[in-house]
């Protein structure tokens, strides 16, 4: 089972497990309209789209994230626009051995929170 865990809640959760970095798994094209800055509250961030403009699917999704060589000691923070995106995120890289926890309510918020950028939390 995935964690959940709401923006809000992301800056206590990184002070009591520093092996943290965050996954923003969004497209490019949301990312031109901002992106969470986690190194500025001491989160290393990576950026890999789960899925293209379009719905496609990356199938290099796990291949490219090997690539960014982020030790498997690390738990893995997934974000996306809303929550789902990063829960389907968070479970393909789980099967792969990594420990991941999806930002429920991702970059903008869903129905039950107002997410990374309405709680104010650094964006580039």
């Amino acid at each position: 089972m995935i964690k959940q865990i709401p923006s809000k809640e992301i800056k206590n959760y990184i002070k009591n497990n520093p092996k943290c970095v965050l996954l923003d798994v969004r497209t490019e094209e949301e990312w031109n309209e901002g992106k969470p800055d986690g190194d500025k509250i001491g989160l290393k961030t990576y950026f890999l789209s789960l899925q293209f403009k379009g719905q496609i699917l990356n199938q290099n999704f796990v291949k490219e994230f090997q690539n960014l060589k982020i030790n498997q000691d690390y738990e893995i923070l997934i974000s996306c626009g809303t929550g789902g995106r990063s829960q389907r995120a968070a479970e393909v890289l789980s099967v792969e051995g990594y420990k991941c926890s999806n930002i429920s309510d991702g970059f903008l918020g869903n129905n039950e929170n107002i997410g990374w950028k309405a709680n104010n939390l650094p964006i580039k």
